[in-house]
């Protein structure tokens, strides 16, 4: 017997932790965020009032690796309830493809919107599609999701920003 009543023969028969998935995830994004800090550094970044072309990845490879170490820290004593939470509902631990599928098309929507329809039509289907990605969410989410984002993408990157993608427009 182990010192703390278990078997030690039980572990082998563990499915992998959670902790591990969200430790080994947490570093990767620490990893990629500080390398887009270490490629921005050699470009100029010039401040907040007059940010150089170094500001953007810096200010975002610091928040993903800010993030990424969030993540993991978060991650330490979470043990799976059962082998249905490591498998994500899927026998034999096959994942859901969902979700993924549904990201990669609606990256496809998006370019394909944004360079035919304008920023409004991109950023609702990027949105709607990325959503319908979890199980979870209704149409009537979805939608108002994809509505808020739009009036969010309006806002920021056309009337604060001026990004030079017209709202609307027909054809390339």
């Amino acid at each position: 017997m182990h010192p703390h009543g278990e078997d030690p023969a039980s572990h082998a028969l563990r499915p992998a932790s959670k902790f591990k998935k969200d430790y080994y995830g947490g570093a990767l994004l620490v990893v990629v965020g500080l390398a887009a800090v270490y490629a921005g550094v050699g470009y100029r970044v010039g401040e907040l009032a007059h940010m150089g072309p170094g500001f953007f990845p810096v200010a975002l490879g610091g928040l993903l690796a800010l993030t990424g170490l969030l993540i993991a820290l978060s991650a330490r004593g979470e043990e799976p309830a059962s082998e249905e939470a490591v498998s994500h509902g899927h026998p034999g631990g096959m994942p859901d493809m969902r979700g993924c599928i549904c990201i990669i098309l609606g990256i496809l929507a998006f370019l394909l919107f944004g360079e035919y329809g304008g920023l409004l039509p991109a950023t609702f289907a990027i949105v709607f599609i990325s959503a319908l990605g979890d199980r979870d969410n209704s149409l009537t989410e979805v939608t108002l999701l994809s509505l808020a984002m739009c009036f969010i993408a309006v806002v920021v990157f056309w009337w604060a920003l001026k990004l030079q993608l017209p709202l609307f427009q027909w054809g390339g």
